[in-house]
Parts: C-alpha cells; structure tokens; sequence
C-alpha cells in the first residue's frame, strides 16, 4: 500500500510538473497577410524562435486593412503583440499610436535605410518593389514584347487585357496610378493630371478592377488579365503555382513597397514581442523568409545560393532604379482619393 501511495505521489508531482511547464508556455499573437505569407512564416521562419524561447506563436490573418482595424479596436487592451502592414498602412497606426518603438540592435543597424521608418517606430521585414507583371501565355500568343513603361498599360492594344488593383484597398494599385500621374506631371500632393488623363489612357483598356491578388490569380489562369501592377515577390509566387507570370521592371522606375512590422503598443508581452521583432530581422529569419518563400530581406548582410541567390541579385538589381513615394503626403490626401477613385474611375 505505501508503495502505491508513493508511486501515486509520483505521478501528481510528475502531473503538476507538466501543468507548470505548460503554463510557463507564452503565446504570441501576430497579425499578418495569410495564405503564402502566414505559411511562409510558421513554417520557416518562427519555429526557431519558438523552440528557443519557449513561446507560441500564433497568426491572426487578414489583409493590412482588416489587422490595422483589429488592432485599433483593441487600442485600449491589445490583443496582437505584433502586426505586419504595408508600409503605407503602417504609417497610419505610427500616427495612430499603436506602435512601440524597437530599440536599435545589430540587426536594426543592417537594414536597407528604407527599412528604418519613423526612427524604428517600425522597421520592414522583407522588401520588394511594385512594377509590372504580364502573362507570359498571352503575350507569346500574341508575339508581344514584354513591356517597358508604365505607359504601356495604356496601349490600345491591351484593351480589355488591362487587370488594375483599387486603389483604396491596393497598395499594387495605387503605386501603379502614383507613377502613371508622375508621368503626366503630378505628384503625391496633385492627382489631378492622373485622374484627368485615365478616361483617355489606362482607363478604356481595363477588363476589371480587383481587391486582390486571389481574384488576379483566377484571372491570370483563366486567360482573361494579360497586364497588372505586380511584384517581383508575387511572380515568384505564383510561378511557383504554375502561372504564367513575369515581371517587366518599368523604365521609370518600380516602387519600393516594404511589409513592415511593429511591436503594438502597451501589449501584455512586452518584452518578447520587441525580442520576436528583433529576431525577424536576423540574417537566420530572413534567409529563411527567402528561402522559404521568397520573400526578399531588408538585412543586407543575407546572402543565399541557387535560386534564392538568384531572386536576392535581382532584387537588389531591381532597387537600383526604384523610387519611392511620399507616404505622410499620401496618407493625409488618401480618403479624398478613394472617394474620387470610387466616384469617377470604379462607377
């Protein structure tokens, strides 16, 4: 009997042994585009993290839109540690006050200097650049050139072949309309020349405005969107699906476009958050970011071999000619766009 008591004993300390560890067991919560990105990062990216600090990491997905909202709803009790934007997006929550700043560190000093925004209220975690994609399948057929400016989205000849993002819910559209009104002579503070000239260039040829790059998959496979604002990133990915994309870098130059990430201000974990930022800027994230998913880093001391290599040099081939575009400016004018944009364009 005390032998029974005893091994009893036993397995009730073993019991609350476990309990204890489990409970010493954190989660993290971070907010970020699902779908390639979200399986990208939990895969490859923060298992390391994981099993080194014993925490759990686990991804709240949606669009930029939809986790900037969340995390203004829950301003007052925040229930995301951590949340990745768009850089335009991201912008907005700085101002909002929903940002902690990171604190600078060996990684933070490797940075590109785009990726340093608002003195590290928030920093980019992986870089590409808005330019133009085109259907490989469609312009074989047709024995058209890939094309070369973004002009060239209003070629008569792509009438009804054009697929444009919305500007109100795309980054990919509103970097593609900023440069077509640069070229008529605007600029972040004046869209009128880009407004006033669509109805007479890019405009006639649109088959269809999208929210998405989902919707612009379907329509890249059924043959219907031969020409779209694209990524380098985003052609990577969906080659990787089998699609028939390329990506042309426009003579006037792409536009950087960061994910960038920010540690939410006044969270329960303070401390591990700023430690998970700091970590997705490694060269060990963010190599495996790249190699994982394509994702191009913002250190500039990663290096990769093979493919990943590959994709690295003409990324930073790529940045040698892109712009970037003055998002305080964009920001303070962005509802009266998107209400213009809505009211003349997407009628």
């Amino acid at each position: 009997m005390k032998h029974i008591l005893t091994g009893l004993g036993a397995i009730a300390a073993l019991c609350c042994g476990m309990v204890t560890a489990q409970a010493a067991t954190r989660t993290l919560y971070v907010g970020m585009n699902g779908g390639a990105m979200e399986k990208t990062y939990s895969e490859h990216v923060f298992k390391a993290f994981e099993k080194a600090n014993d925490v759990k990491i686990v991804v709240v997905p949606g669009t930029s839109s939809d986790i900037l909202a969340k995390s203004l709803a829950a301003r007052a009790k925040p229930q995301l540690h951590l949340m990745f934007l768009d850089d335009g997006l991201m912008y907005r929550a700085i101002r909002m006050g929903l940002c902690e700043r990171q604190p600078a560190s060996t990684n933070t000093k490797k940075l590109y200097p785009q990726a340093h925004i608002e003195n590290d209220m928030a920093t980019g975690v992986t870089m590409s650049m808005t330019g133009i994609g085109y259907n490989t399948k469609i312009f074989k057929e047709k024995g058209w050139a890939p094309p070369t400016s973004w002009q060239d989205l209003g070629d008569p000849k792509y009438k009804g072949k054009v697929v444009f993002q919305s500007i109100p819910s795309s980054t990919f559209g509103l970097h593609g309309f900023l440069m077509l009104n640069r070229i008529r002579g605007g600029n972040e503070s004046n869209v009128e020349p880009g407004f006033k000239a669509w109805p007479q260039t890019v405009g006639p040829n649109v088959l269809e405005y999208v929210s998405n790059s989902a919707k612009l998959s379907e329509m890249v496979q059924s043959g219907e969107a031969a020409v779209f604002p694209f990524t380098p990133s985003m052609t990577t990915i969906f080659q990787s699906r089998g699609l028939p994309v390329a990506y042309a870098p426009p003579k006037e130059g792409a536009v950087v476009l960061m994910v960038a990430q920010c540690v939410i201000a006044n969270n329960t974990e303070q401390e591990l958050s700023q430690k998970l930022a700091a970590y997705l800027l490694s060269v060990d994230a963010q190599k495996a970011a790249l190699e994982g998913g394509s994702y191009n880093p913002t250190n500039t001391d990663v290096a990769a071999t093979g493919k990943a290599g590959q994709e690295l040099a003409q990324m930073k081939e790529y940045l040698k000619t892109a712009v970037t575009v003055d998002w305080a400016q964009i920001n303070q004018n962005r509802s009266n766009w998107d209400r213009q944009w809505n009211r003349q364009v997407e009628r």
